[in-house]
């Protein structure tokens, strides 16, 4: 019996397979049909394959995010929707929400309102709880949302940014107990706590570490180029 990943390998499909997820990734021109075509080739196959094997799509389910510029995906939409295949504006990957213009801007609205739901039930408890209780709390609701795959905040807006940020300030002034006129600088370094900003470069810096020593996984260090240092300073070190 033909796996699921040979099904879409035959149509030279990028994948991405989770426990009860499958994700097709394609690159497309907006002149050129032709991968749309293999996509659209490839998920018929698998409606197929699904159905020899007592299985059903759960159509409702299956979402298409089409990323790019707005003429670009304007293109790309009218030809799908012509076989019966409409678009979203946003869908979630396992739990980050992406948005057809990469912007973030639904991530971190979502993002924010979870973060502030859960500072302002610690506050209603914060007078009954220890420094040190108050700070596992705030890690384990606050700091955890805003780690979580925030390296793709890499180069948004840096108003976008500042809203994260804010979730952060207001966590460490709820801790320390700080006035809102009270610069927050102090107080983040007071607590070792990286700025929203430093923390994205933090992960990046950590990610790329961990390909390069063979710590992450192939599918993420196969992205790297890897460069002779020396090579590509020539002469110049040769000089030396």
């Amino acid at each position: 019996m033909l796996l699921l990943g040979d099904v879409i390998r035959r149509h030279g499909i990028d994948f991405h397979s989770y426990a009860d997820d499958t994700q097709l990734y394609v690159a497309v021109s907006p002149d050129d049909t032709g991968p749309l075509d293999g996509l659209l080739n490839c998920i018929l196959d698998i409606k197929m394959w699904m159905g020899e094997n007592f299985l059903q799509l759960y159509q409702d389910k299956t979402e298409v995010l089409v990323i790019g510029s707005e003429a670009e995906r304007d293109r790309v939409q009218s030809y799908l929707s012509t076989h019966s295949m409409t678009t979203r504006d946003t869908v979630r990957n396992l739990g980050v929400i992406l948005d057809a213009d990469l912007s973030f801007d639904q991530h971190v609205n979502q993002l924010t309102k979870s973060a502030f739901y859960h500072l302002r039930n610690i506050a209603r408890v914060r007078p009954f709880l220890s420094r040190a209780s108050a700070e596992i709390l705030i890690h384990a609701f606050i700091t955890s949302r805003i780690d979580y795959c925030n390296a793709l905040l890499s180069g948004v807006k840096k108003a976008t940014l500042n809203r994260v940020q804010l979730v952060q300030n207001s966590a460490a002034r709820l801790l320390t107990r700080t006035r809102k006129r009270e610069h927050i600088t102090p107080i983040l370094k007071s607590l070792h706590w990286l700025p929203v900003s430093f923390r994205i470069d933090f992960k990046i810096l950590l990610i790329v570490f961990k390909s390069v020593h063979g710590l992450s996984p192939s599918f993420i260090s196969d992205l790297l180029l890897h460069m002779n240092l020396l090579e590509s300073l020539g002469p110049q070190v040769q000089a030396c």
